[in-house]
């Protein structure tokens, strides 16, 4: 069941409504906001109230509901949490 969503981007104040499959994880919607507003998707997180949630939790098991509101802020830890590491 598709979930309907809305997430904000608290560094420019915009907000994008968007649809998630059951099927993708927070990553992706990380993904699709970062190519919506050409922000580097691994810099950023999603948070529902005060709860960071997990990039690779599955939508339905992220506890999303329709009509909810996300907020899309850089990463706390900084850097891509799920791209390839190099080693020097």
């Amino acid at each position: 069941m598709t979930i309907r969503l809305t997430i904000k981007n608290l560094a420019n104040g915009t907000s994008l409504r968007m649809e998630a499959e059951p099927d993708e994880t927070v990553n992706d919607l990380i993904v699709s906001a970062g190519e919506y507003w050409n922000l580097d998707a691994g810099a950023y997180v999603l948070k529902k109230g005060k709860k960071l949630l997990s990039g690779k939790t599955k939508v339905p098991d992220a506890g999303l509901l329709n009509d909810d509101v996300l907020e899309m802020i850089p990463d706390p830890e900084g850097g891509c949490r799920w791209g390839s590491h190099h080693k020097f």
